[in-house]
């Protein structure tokens, strides 16, 4: 069994950061699904954060592309690890996203995060 996958958004002041770690596969789809429409609801640029990301299948890669072909701003993605690199350099998903090697820190609200809940069920949380 590989890591357990998790998808968390986090909106700022000036963009929403979709974080994503584990296995990113047909399992996750849903929660896909739900960061999508989040980051979409933001309207502000979209980022995904991929440096935890172990394993990624065709849903993770028609995730990051029904983001770059929805968004009205380049997408970019942020630390992908060489798993990622290679499946968005062969899909060619790679051109319609930009690659960012360092992370550029990010600008929260002053009244703090407006993080949309956890998208994946908390190890230990029976209420999911």
């Amino acid at each position: 069994m590989g890591d357990p996958a998790s998808v968390h958004v986090i909106v700022g002041r000036s963009r929403a950061r979709i974080v994503l770690s584990g296995e990113i596969d047909a399992d996750i789809g849903a929660d896909l699904h739900e960061a999508t429409a989040a980051a979409e609801e933001s309207r502000l640029p979209v980022e995904i954060d991929a440096h935890h990301v172990t394993f990624m299948d065709s849903s993770g890669v028609a995730f990051l592309a029904r983001l770059a072909s929805r968004s009205p701003h380049p997408v970019r993605v942020l630390r992908a690890p060489p798993t990622v690199r290679f499946l968005l350099e062969v899909t060619r998903i790679g051109d319609l996203l930009e690659i960012v090697d360092e992370d550029p820190g990010f600008d929260l609200d002053e009244d703090g995060p407006h993080a949309a809940p956890a998208l994946a069920p908390v190890p230990g949380d029976d209420t999911a």
